[in-house]
């Protein structure tokens, strides 16, 4: 994409409601515009950027063993009522009637629905265990959305649910989905943490959090330091057993402030002991019957006799984790994106457009990055120097290419690492031979 040619409304001043690192730059760097309370438009690149953290959550659930659909934002009110949850639920749930004055409401969440969508269609133990998974926008109206996409009223988020015809089966789903979470924020460029959490609305005697340390975060959290590098499970079989990754991450102590223990978090060695601010990026919990017997969610068992299902819910904050990256990679001068989810991953930049020697250097890298797969962003506009290097620092691409007559006169390129900061000289050649032979 050339920078002539996109749509990136930069604000030069920070929004007076942005109290936060990751609203802050989100807003400066053009990746997101304020509708109303806790309503965002995505703009070109933040979308690109939400696209790219939706592929890896899809990639890691399909890997898990997951199946995707897609369920409706408007759900019946009747089957919230089927589980007692739509009384209970609170005003954070949207309701509306539709003009035949039939009660709707825009969905917080889908225990309901799929589980309505599961009991219609499988009778027999012999078509499980499922676990079903979709990536949809949701809405909860929140008494005071703030922290940008942190807290805000519609938000994109993965939400799986699964199936088995008992609890042992049902603990097996709940071990997938954890690694998967574990290899899903590791790819994300995150360093996530399970923790003991609260059930809350969703029900259940099983959950963790995912969280990520950041100053800014909402949640107080306690742990063992040895967790948070701990490495994360490669080449991991998910028909396999998969206790042993769930006991080496749960035998240390985790857990947020509404499951401290005080008394066990003394009894870490202190030079061990990390208490922190933290934000969640998912949530995973197991709740056996708690849906599936109010709604009548039976399937006939290997006797014969009809058994409720046990089920579990496993959620995801896509458009969350935009924020969470930028808390927990940043810098004065901006986002710093890792490589796997950044908008582009190069940007070229021009110090002189109307120089023929540099203009023609620098299509031809952006053709040939280009063919060979490489996303790029050249800036091929007559703004000075230093405002483009203060925008390609703000807007966080992992890589910059500086292309000018100076450097050009002995036929040499500047290649800028936004993360680290180090700058190398290289021949043009050189610079497409060091992006395309890593693409």
């Amino acid at each position: 994409m050339r920078v002539s040619r996109s749509f990136m409304p930069l604000l030069r001043e920070t929004p007076a409601e942005a109290q936060i690192v990751s609203h802050r730059y989100m807003l400066r760097a053009g990746l997101i515009r304020q509708q109303a309370a806790g309503i965002y438009s995505w703009l070109p690149l933040g979308h690109r950027v939400l696209r790219k953290i939706e592929q890896i959550v899809r990639e890691e659930q399909d890997r898990a063993g997951a199946i995707e659909l897609l369920m409706p934002t408007l759900q019946p009110a009747d089957l919230w009522r089927e589980s007692s949850r739509y009384d209970a639920y609170g005003k954070e749930m949207l309701r509306i009637k539709d003009r035949h004055e039939r009660d709707l409401l825009y969905g917080p969440t889908n225990e309901e629905m799929v589980t309505d969508i599961f009991r219609s269609a499988v009778r027999s133990y012999k078509d499980m265990p499922r676990i079903l998974y979709h990536i949809q926008w949701k809405f909860r109206d929140e008494i005071r959305p703030r922290f940008g996409v942190m807290r805000g009223r519609e938000f994109l988020m993965k939400d799986s649910y699964s199936f088995d015809v008992d609890a042992a089966g049902a603990r097996r789903a709940y071990n997938k989905m954890f690694v998967a979470y574990l290899r899903t924020f590791a790819r994300l460029g995150l360093k996530s943490v399970p923790m003991k959490a609260d059930t809350g609305p969703i029900g259940g005697d099983l959950s963790h959090e995912f969280i990520v340390l950041a100053d800014t975060g909402e949640s107080q959290v306690y742990c063992h330091k040895d967790l948070v590098d701990m490495p994360v499970p490669e080449n991991v079989d998910f028909d396999g057993d998969l206790e042993p990754y769930i006991k080496e991450r749960t035998s240390l102590y985790a857990a947020t402030d509404e499951k401290h223990d005080a008394e066990a978090f003394t009894k870490i060695p202190e030079d061990k002991r990390l208490a922190a601010r933290g934000i969640e990026v998912g949530h995973i919990f197991y709740f056996g019957t708690k849906y599936s017997k109010p709604m009548n969610a039976k399937v006939a068992g290997p006797n014969g006799d009809d058994v409720l299902v046990e089920m579990g819910s496993y959620g995801i904050g896509v458009s969350r984790l935009l924020g969470a990256i930028i808390e927990a990679s940043h810098d004065d001068a901006g986002i710093i994106w890792p490589e796997s989810v950044a908008p582009y991953r190069v940007g070229l930049i021009s110090l002189k457009p109307d120089d023929p020697k540099t203009r023609q250097v620098c299509d031809d890298l952006y053709q040939k990055l280009g063919a060979a797969g490489v996303e790029v962003l050249y800036d091929d506009t007559d703004e000075r120097a230093g405002a483009k290097f203060s925008t390609f620092d703000l807007i966080g691409l992992p890589w910059q290419v500086i292309v000018g007559p100076r450097g050009l006169a002995t036929n040499q390129v500047e290649i800028k690492n936004r993360k680290t900061g180090e700058r190398q000289t290289l021949a043009p050649e050189a610079a497409l031979n060091l992006f395309t032979r890593r693409t």
